[in-house]
């Protein structure tokens, strides 16, 4: 069974899942993908709970669970990232100070490959990990691996 967080906002209960959790280009935040269509997709933004049409003309969708990470060794998916962040001790390093930001996963997640991992990635990761953590969302993929709320076949 999936475990979900729930939120109650007035009279809504919004369910998040990491499995529905998207990066939208050229917006900032995450978002959770609501529907999606052939010209784009209805996304609630998890920050304000706003919900907009993306289209796909101008955006470009990346699910959380089909990230990858670069390695020294074979890439690891995004959530292994999160999950070693989770069990560090180590407090997150400023989201602005690059150089910290690279010696905190020196620390972390020593197998990144910093050549092929860019501060601007490594950014995002913090940045998107402070997110999921103030709204509690739980690191657990979708079981069947679906990421659009379709089964796979």
């Amino acid at each position: 069974m999936r475990q979900l967080k729930y939120l109650a906002l007035s009279n809504i209960v919004l369910f998040m899942e990491y499995g529905k959790l998207v990066a939208v280009t050229g917006l900032p935040g995450l978002f959770e993908l609501v529907s999606s269509k052939a010209d784009g997709g209805i996304v609630r933004s998890l920050d304000d709970k706003s919900t907009k049409f993306v289209s796909t003309r101008i955006h470009q969708f990346s699910h959380l669970e089909s990230i990858e990470v670069y390695t020294i060794r074979e890439n690891v998916n995004l959530i292994d990232v999160f999950l070693a962040m989770e069990k560090s001790s180590l407090s997150l390093p400023d989201e602005k100070n690059a150089k910290s930001i690279q010696q905190y996963f020196e620390q972390v997640f020593p197998d990144m490959d910093n050549e092929r991992v860019y501060d601007s990635d490594r950014k995002k990761m913090v940045k998107w990990f402070s997110f999921l953590k103030k709204h509690a969302i739980p690191l657990v993929l979708s079981e069947s691996g679906d990421v659009d709320g379709e089964p796979q076949s």
